[in-house]
């Protein structure tokens, strides 16, 4: 079942921890991928350092943080790797979860195909990873996730533990880089890091 738009009116930490098992799919012109998230990260706002929000800001860039919930947050690192998140809480609160890692589950050729990787535990392992491999850039930013491209179902995978950590690569946000805000499968080998 699609997950409809009240799953993301919460906020970040609470919709992070519920995507723990829910499958991300996209319908791509070359054909359906699909991967079940394994590891989430959770972004609050103006209130966080570790945002591209904090302190209000809002960029052309960022603009996509503001716009209603479960839409498709993608922004670019170092130029090469886009990074998926989805839009959490009321709109025009600019609440976010970073998509960490997915273990593939639908068209696992093509994934390996895109990434020139043949070791299935890699695939989707990391933000960047999982993007190239599911097909997902610049191009879905600002799209509808509740729509039919690009969206998440609840298949009733509810993980047994979940391990709840600091976030990764945001040192520069200072105490904030120290908030349990990570979260992943405890015992999960599609996971990015222990």
């Amino acid at each position: 079942m699609k997950l409809p738009r009240s799953f993301y009116e919460k906020d970040a930490i609470t919709v992070a921890k519920e995507l723990l098992g829910k499958l991300l799919v996209h319908n791509s012109r070359q054909g359906r991928t699909s991967g079940i998230i394994v590891e989430t990260e959770a972004y609050m706002g103006t209130e966080d350092k570790a945002s591209h929000s904090y302190g209000g800001r809002r960029t052309k860039r960022t603009s996509t943080l503001y716009d209603k919930p479960g839409t498709a947050y993608i922004y670019l690192v170092y130029g090469i790797h886009c990074l998926l998140n989805v839009v959490t809480g009321p709109e025009g609160v600019p609440m976010a979860v970073l998509i960490r890692a997915l273990e593939p589950k639908e068209g696992i050729e093509l994934m390996r195909a895109r990434r020139g990787l043949e070791n299935v535990k890699r695939l989707c392992k990391g933000p960047g990873s999982l993007t190239k491999a599911m097909g997902i850039d610049m191009r879905l930013n600002g799209i509808d996730m509740t729509g039919n491209i690009l969206f998440i179902e609840d298949i009733g995978y509810n993980p047994e533990e979940i391990v709840q950590t600091t976030r990764i690569g945001v040192e520069y946000a200072e105490e904030d880089a120290l908030k349990p805000w990570r979260f992943y499968i405890k015992g999960n080998k599609y996971v990015s890091r222990k």
